[in-house]
């Protein structure tokens, strides 16, 4: 039980950021569905393309406001002390991704058909690698 522990342990350093990441993506990705799902059964319908789009939205800013402190704490532990300039570039590395989520929203609910919330669910899939790579080089980048 002891090796098993100190192997873990090891295993933990070694990928400490990429497993962080998956953590706080993980929970990201539950921000996001969460607040999506709140707002199509509650005042959207996934039927309307525009209220589609605006869920994905709000679910959007909910997801990457918790993204942004959570990454910068815990994944990549920044101590940059221009956090607006860092905030800014987040945000906009991550509308990329917005941009990319929204033409897979589109192109699943409302040319193919599919369940909004299968589509919601295989987008961020996509979204955490990409906005991994984006973060790790346009964001958090180490000296």
């Amino acid at each position: 039980m002891k090796h098993l522990w100190k192997k873990s342990v090891s295993l933990f350093r070694q990928y400490r950021e990429q497993i962080s990441y998956l953590i706080v993506g993980g929970l990201t990705t539950v921000v996001s569905l969460a607040s999506y799902w709140l707002c199509m059964n509650t005042f959207l319908r996934a039927e309307d393309p525009l209220q589609l789009q605006a869920g994905n939205v709000i679910s959007w800013i909910c997801a990457v406001t918790f993204a942004y402190f959570t990454n910068r704490r815990f994944v990549f532990q920044s101590r940059d002390p221009n956090r607006l300039q860092e905030a800014g570039k987040f945000f906009l590395s991550r509308v990329t991704t917005l941009l990319m989520e929204m033409g897979i929203m589109a192109l699943g609910v409302s040319v193919l058909g599919i369940n909004d919330k299968i589509v919601k669910l295989a987008a961020q899939i996509i979204i955490i690698i990409a906005n991994y790579v984006l973060s790790k080089l346009l964001v958090f980048r180490k000296g």
